[in-house]
């Protein structure tokens, strides 16, 4: 009988050496975030001719179009629980369901609290007033686009820029990094500035960030955003990042840049930056006490491994 098992040896080892670099923590950064951005950028061309190609009247392809949005955000949930799953090897449990309507609930009430309190502010500094109504129907127009921005910005920024990096480098690094570059990927928006951006980078960046590490799942950092977006631009009229939004409430708007956020939107004003900022450190440190933070090693950082999973 030929002897296999030097050669099954070598196999094992050759897939355990495989492996170990596919979950390098770098190595799983890159692929995620790639994976989900071209899978955004692939999702939105063929749905694009798809719709184009049918015979549909405007309000036709609004609608097809906010159903589209809805399918990419569960299509973006199912790709982050593959990856998780079959390329990490371990359960998502950061997206699994128990609890998940109670957090998304938290996420919501807090989003629409701190916008509404930064609308607030800008109003008492003579910078918003309110001009008119559209009317109620216009909430459902934005609801798809807050579902889609909310699940997969959170899915590619907490879900794997933050995490992996977290698991690799230590909480804030991971903080920093993902912080800054959430401001970046606003520089691209209509009307961005680096002002718009930075305020982006410290105030959202950290809040949606420690809704995240007080949770460690992604259910309140997910409502958090949809519901900052769906407030600042359904609700009260203001631009979402630099994207003009027709909402119920007209506003009439004026005053400086800083007091307003300008065409950029509230949140690129300096009372967003203090309030989300100021809200931000708060759950850093309830984080903090609960014992969430992993501090940075040298000795993960050379041999590429990975922090304890802290589900």
């Amino acid at each position: 009988m030929p002897n296999i098992m030097p050669e099954n040896t070598a196999a094992n080892r050759a897939a355990q050496i495989l492996l170990h670099i596919l979950r390098y923590p770098p190595v799983l950064l890159l692929l995620g975030a790639a994976g989900i951005i071209t899978a955004n950028i692939r999702f939105a061309v063929i749905s694009h001719r798809i719709l184009q190609g049918l015979p549909l009247d405007p309000a036709q392809y609004r609608a097809a179009g906010q159903i589209t949005d809805i399918l990419w955000a569960l299509v973006a949930l199912a790709l982050y629980w593959a990856f998780v799953r079959f390329v990490e090897g371990r359960e998502p449990d950061e997206i699994g369901a128990k609890g998940s309507l109670r957090e998304w609930g938290l996420g919501v009430t807090i989003g629409a609290g701190i916008m509404a309190a930064t609308v607030a502010v800008i109003a008492l500094g003579g910078g918003y007033r309110i001009a008119g109504f559209n009317g109620p129907w216009v909430l459902p127009l934005h609801s798809a686009a807050v579902i889609s921005a909310g699940v997969w910005e959170e899915i590619l920024f907490r879900g794997i820029i933050f995490r992996l990096i977290e698991r690799w480098l230590g909480t804030w690094v991971a903080l920093i990094a993902s912080a800054a570059l959430f401001g970046a990927a606003h520089l691209a928006n209509p009307n961005a500035s680096l002002i718009a951006g930075f305020a982006i980078a410290i105030e959202a960046g950290i809040l949606l960030g420690a809704a995240y590490l007080v949770t460690r799942r992604l259910w309140a950092a997910i409502g958090l955003h949809m519901a900052w977006n769906f407030t600042q631009g359904a609700v009260f009229g203001i631009p979402v990042s630099g994207f003009d939004t027709p909402g119920f409430i007209i506003p009439h708007i004026t005053g400086p840049e800083l007091l307003t956020g300008g065409t950029f939107g509230a949140e690129a004003s300096l009372p967003a930056m203090l309030l989300a900022t100021g809200l931000g450190l708060g759950l850093l440190w309830l984080a903090w006490a609960r014992g969430h933070f992993i501090a940075p090693s040298l000795h993960r950082f050379i041999h590429g491994e990975s922090a304890p999973y802290r589900g």
